[in-house]
């Protein structure tokens, strides 16, 4: 229990410290013009076409074109433009497709749903792809322009996985569209390429287990050499090949309904009557599992705060911190603040919690989620507890916090279904930088502490390195902290022998995450 005088001051934080914040962070602050400058400043389409048809041969017969034509009219189209955008800024696709879909105009809902899924697809599922097309294509594939290749991946995506689009339509429509963007001959290639692979579904090659099952694997489940070598190392060829399938799943869209504004039944009625199909989820009360959802962000209860998206695994951590009433909870790496939100509910919004994040565009986003439910117990802060600026970070809070969340920057293996770019992004190298990161971290949350403190480490990884491994090392150098075992705080069927919250996409069904509870002894 804090003592009267704190609860005061924390009271008083909220408006201190936003005061302070709208004079020092403005949404123009060169970190969120760095990181929405990814999209805003990709080349105009128009311009795109012109320095293609530019570089062309006068003879070839695709070079004159109508510019009063958009090129991006229809969802495959569209998917291209994205997948060729996201090969060349490195830009998380999800936030390009919500820019597509804001800005275009020409598509009508089931385009929308074909783009996301003809983007998400391609990218899960291009190292297979790429198999097939580099064994039909006739030249160097490597080398092919990264429109025709992609169109090339669109098309074929949709012959191998999507069974109710006529194959004729997607070849149709790939060639077309290269016809526009490169004439003739080119679209002439890409035909006779696609039927050929339709002729020969039946009879495709795939490559043999018996003479390298890490690249038998990588390319049947598209994922990179390096990952599946470490996980058959680690589980096994059977058990990853499981984890791989589950992986490439489409994923979930897990509800989490809001207990301070309504309850279950009333939640489950809403359900009904939205017509959804929906299941409860496995290890959380308030956790529903919905088939399909779509447009919920228009949805009026989402915009009042009656639900939120949030996976099951995610839910687990906030159980995990186990947030009491007039407990001062740091959230040191908060955004985009669904752990914040779903803290503050579990402690009947009556805990005080200090929800920061390093980057200006994710605590603007953090700012904007919270708000929906119009919380009084939250501030949020733009700073960094490793280089705090903030009063608050530098000396308010020091010595006086009850627990601190760190929710680490980590590789993402446990979300690849939701975020298939992750396993193309990611190499090995990367892995021991952030295991550097997250000891930092931790380092850096200690000063926080009240005596009888706690420290919860999450990631949504399944790395040893970045999880089990980080608390060892961790407690090695602060033999003061001993582990809570989660089972105190969660279901057993989530916890691990060495008293982790350890989550896995093809055991548990949910994201794959981590967690540990550590309690200072003096």
């Amino acid at each position: 229990m804090q003592d009267s005088n704190f609860q005061n001051n924390l009271n008083n934080l909220n408006s201190e410290e936003h005061s302070k914040a709208n004079e020092d962070e403005k949404y123009n602050g060169d970190e969120f013009k760095k990181e929405s400058e990814e999209i805003s400043t990709e080349t105009d389409d128009l311009e795109e076409i012109k320095k293609i048809i530019k570089n062309r041969k006068e003879d070839d017969p695709g070079s004159i074109m109508n510019y009063d034509n958009p090129l991006y009219k229809d969802a495959r189209s569209c998917a291209v433009k994205i997948i060729c955008r996201h090969e060349r800024s490195d830009a998380y696709i999800d936030k390009l497709i919500d820019n597509e879909l804001k800005n275009n105009q020409f598509l009508n809902e089931f385009d929308k749903s074909l783009l996301n899924e003809l983007v998400h697809g391609v990218v899960r599922w291009i190292r297979r792809l790429d198999w097939f097309l580099n064994g039909f294509y006739r030249g160097n594939y490597e080398k092919c322009v990264p429109e025709i290749k992609n169109a090339m991946r669109v098309a074929l995506y949709q012959i191998l996985f999507l069974n109710k689009i006529p194959y004729s339509a997607a070849v149709n429509e790939a060639v077309e569209f290269v016809k526009r963007i490169h004439g003739e001959k080119h679209a002439g290639i890409v035909n006779g390429l696609l039927r050929t692979i339709i002729r020969t579904l039946d009879s495709l090659v795939w490559p043999t287990r018996e003479i390298d099952e890490a690249n038998y694997l990588g390319i049947i489940q598209s994922h990179p050499n390096w990952l599946v070598k470490r996980w058959i190392q680690r589980f096994g060829f059977d058990e990853t090949q499981k984890l791989c399938e589950a992986n490439n799943k489409r994923p979930n869209l897990t509800l989490r309904y809001n207990r301070l504004k309504i309850t279950e039944q009333e939640f489950t009625e809403y359900l009904n009557q939205k017509g959804l199909i929906y299941s409860k989820a496995n290890y959380l009360q308030e956790f529903f599992n919905v088939k399909i959802f779509s447009k919920f962000q228009e949805d009026e209860y989402f915009k009042n705060g009656y639900f939120s998206i949030q996976d099951e695994s995610a839910g687990l951590i906030s159980y995990l911190v186990s947030p009491g009433e007039n407990e001062l909870i740091l959230d040191a790496c908060a955004a985009p603040g669904g752990k914040t939100i779903h803290m503050s509910e579990i402690s009947n919004g009556k805990a005080y919690i200090v929800a920061v994040d390093k980057y200006l565009s994710r605590a603007e986003t953090m700012k904007r989620n919270i708000d929906r439910y119009k919380l009084t117990n939250i501030t949020i802060l733009h700073d960094d507890i490793a280089n705090p600026t903030t009063e608050i970070l530098k000396s308010k809070i020091i010595g006086r916090v009850d627990k601190v969340l760190i929710d680490a920057p980590c590789s993402g293996f446990g979300v690849i279904s939701k975020k298939p770019e992750i396993k193309w992004k990611r190499d090995s190298k990367d892995i021991p930088k952030l295991q550097k990161i997250q000891l930092e971290l931790l380092e850096n949350s200690i000063k926080y502490l009240k005596p009888g403190g706690s420290i919860i480490y999450s990631t949504c990884t399944i790395e040893e390195e970045e999880n089990s491994d980080v608390i060892k090392i961790f407690l090695e150098k602060h033999p003061e902290f001993s582990i809570v075992n989660a089972k105190e705080f969660v279901n057993e069927n989530v916890v691990n022998s060495e008293g982790f919250i350890e989550t896995f996409p093809h055991i548990h069904h949910i994201d794959g995450a981590f967690g540990a509870h550590l309690k200072i002894l003096h």
